[in-house]
């Protein structure tokens, strides 16, 4: 029984005679009552709730070049080192965006990175992901690279069904691998791939006890990336494991002995619970959350990046010097310059985001545009809202449009009532009342407004 001692982190008297020990079962673990697969996904409570933890400093980390490249056309190198370059705006001098991950394996993905190297920024610092093998560390190495994410796949699906490995095989070569990286010089993030359905006890809290020794003995940090690869993971306090987000956390902690600032997140948005997820993941302990700029990933995607600085603002209160008006130029470059679609309802970046089309939300608008828009959009994303007209958009919709396009050209207000605002109106219900469809756009808006007032 381990002896009782203070904790540096709680300052109490504890006792913990848990140590877990690898549990190499012959038959998987693949906890069919939770997951079913002919039926939807369980969320099974057993009520045992773990104590808030958040550490001192948190973060955000990104994933764009490396899994949000694995779900669209492929950037190229001037457009991986343009997005760099903007991450790098965006998390600000004090690294808000700490780390960002490439590929290494094309010629393209390695002659971004280096351009990126070149500019010399202590933030995002590049890491890789790479194969587990010894030419793979010495190629990262040569770089200059410091620290790379290792697969480490930890659920039963993967280690019998997918590598036809047993629980004590898998342990024993993922610490081979993690070894050589250490002896290449390389800080190793193993990403504990599916932990959202693996046996916690049996295998992810002994693999992290290995770690965290081998950590210990070479002096050299073992970061652990918890992912929640198929959006599993629920952030619900009294959640049962595989699935508790905040068990998860805790137990890396309390049962691993993992530090805050070697535990990072990283998530799916399958349930669409990717950025509660993410949240929950701080709150209970990890430092860093693991995103692509706007979710872009696997499948249903990864935590938005942009989500989460707005979520580092709400509870911390501050940005720390992330520059927000940055998420806009990133969206517009990403939808200019690499075809990629937003679409137009995805909160801070899409078409529609601060967009009204009701007539009594645009009367609302004109007379405080916080009544309907959720914070400055003007101000802190540099997008003022906006108002779509349609044959439901009223005499203040028609308002709301032509006083913003007056104050763009520096013109002074006009009343609901002016007769021009009138015009327009009457010109716009003609529209639907001959059968149109669709909103009238700006250009055909902007076309009649001068028009009229000429």
């Amino acid at each position: 029984m381990k002896d009782i001692i203070l904790s540096s982190k709680t300052y109490k008297l504890e006792q913990d005679p848990y140590i877990y020990q690898l549990q190499d079962v012959k038959d998987p673990e693949l906890f069919r009552e939770m997951f079913p697969y002919t039926e939807t996904p369980k969320i099974a409570f057993n009520y045992r709730r773990v104590p808030e933890n958040m550490p001192e400093d948190i973060f955000i980390t990104d994933t764009t070049f490396r899994d949000g490249q694995q779900s669209r056309a492929p950037y190229t190198t001037e457009q991986m080192v343009h997005i760099y370059e903007l991450l790098h705006k965006l998390g600000g001098p004090n690294g808000m965006i700490r780390q960002t991950e490439f590929f290494v394996y094309s010629e393209k993905d390695r002659k971004a990175l280096e351009k990126c190297m070149e500019l010399g920024y202590q933030f995002p610092e590049i890491t890789t992901w790479i194969r587990a093998s010894k030419k793979d560390f010495e190629l990262v190495k040569s770089i200059g690279i410091k620290e790379t994410g290792i697969l480490v796949s930890c659920s039963d699906y993967h280690i019998f069904h997918k590598m036809g490995l047993t629980r004590q095989q898998a342990l024993d070569k993922y610490l081979g691998i993690v070894s050589e990286c250490i002896e290449a010089g390389l800080r190793p993030r193993c990403h504990f791939e599916d932990i959202t359905r693996a046996d916690f006890y049996g295998f992810v809290v002994p693999f992290a006890n290995s770690l965290m020794k081998l950590s210990k003995e070479s002096g050299i940090p073992v970061k652990i990336r918890a992912c929640d690869t198929m959006g599993y993971g629920v952030p619900y306090p009294g959640a049962a494991l595989p699935r508790s987000v905040s068990g998860i956390i805790y137990g890396l902690q309390h049962y691993a002995d993992v530090p805050s600032e070697m535990i990072e997140w990283h998530g799916h948005n399958d349930f669409y619970k990717g950025v509660v997820n993410a949240t929950t993941a701080w709150m209970y302990g990890a430092s860093s959350v693991n995103c692509s700029l706007l979710g872009i990933g696997e499948r249903t995607g990864n935590v938005p990046l942009e989500a989460m600085v707005f979520e580092y603002a709400s509870l911390r209160g501050t940005l720390n010097g992330m520059n927000t008006q940055v998420i806009t130029e990133i969206a517009e470059y990403l939808q200019n310059e690499t075809n990629y679609d937003i679409p137009p309802m995805t909160p801070f970046v899409g078409s529609n985001f601060n967009l009204t089309r009701a007539g009594i939300h645009a009367d609302g608008m004109m007379k405080d545009p916080e009544i309907y828009n959720i914070f400055d959009t003007g101000a802190i994303l540099n997008r003022p809202p906006r108002v779509s007209i349609t044959n439901t958009s009223g005499v203040a919709g028609i308002a709301f449009w032509v006083n913003e396009y007056r104050k763009a050209h520096g013109e002074p207000e006009l009343s609901k009532s002016d007769p021009l605002i009138h015009q327009i109106y009457g010109w716009v219900m003609a529209q639907y009342d001959e059968g149109r469809v669709t909103m009238i756009t700006d250009k055909e808006l902007i076309d009649k407004y001068n028009e009229l007032a000429d």
